[in-house]
């Protein structure tokens, strides 16, 4: 695993936040898949709160990252795509550090190519919706764990953590 420079490993966060019970440290559940050439990441985060249609996921992932994460509340839903190659590589070349969805994402192979952190629960052939609906950068819940705008996310092999702050 390689991190950048000062960025610990979210066991050696977890080691150090294990007693806080502020809320500021979270830990997402273990049911992420990684579909990103990018293992580690990290970001201030952003988010996106959507149901099996994709259009602010792709406004989102269309402007400039700025090594921000992008966290797409999907509702958990394994039945449509909400990232796919187009846009895995819209984020990749407009800078995103990373995207989380709790969903599902296409075009696996093509994801895995890109430099940039991609988790999903799982992978779907089927393609989003287009209905122009949702919300971004509002308070979201990604499997039961509240993730907030501004807030950091740093995710490697052993696991994805948020914090209030950057740590």
């Amino acid at each position: 695993m390689t991190l950048p420079p000062g960025v610990l490993p979210t066991c050696d966060l977890c080691d150090r936040f294990k007693e806080d019970a502020s809320g500021t440290f979270r830990v997402l559940p273990p049911v992420f898949r990684d579909f990103g050439a990018r293992r580690a990441f990290h970001g201030p985060v952003s988010t996106v709160k959507c149901f099996e249609d994709n259009s602010l996921v792709k406004a989102a992932v269309d402007s400039p990252g700025q090594g921000r994460v992008l966290v797409v509340d999907g509702g958990g839903s394994l039945r449509r795509a909400l990232l796919g190659g187009n846009l895995g590589a819209s984020a990749a070349r407009n800078g995103w550090a990373g995207v989380v969805i709790d969903g599902c994402v296409r075009d696996v192979n093509e994801l895995a190519a890109f430099d940039i952190g991609i988790r999903a629960l799982a992978s779907m052939p089927l393609p989003p919706q287009k209905l122009q609906q949702g919300e971004r950068d509002v308070p979201v819940r990604v499997q039961g764990v509240w993730v907030r705008p501004g807030e950091w996310l740093y995710a490697d092999e052993d696991g994805i953590v948020i914090s209030a702050t950057r740590l």
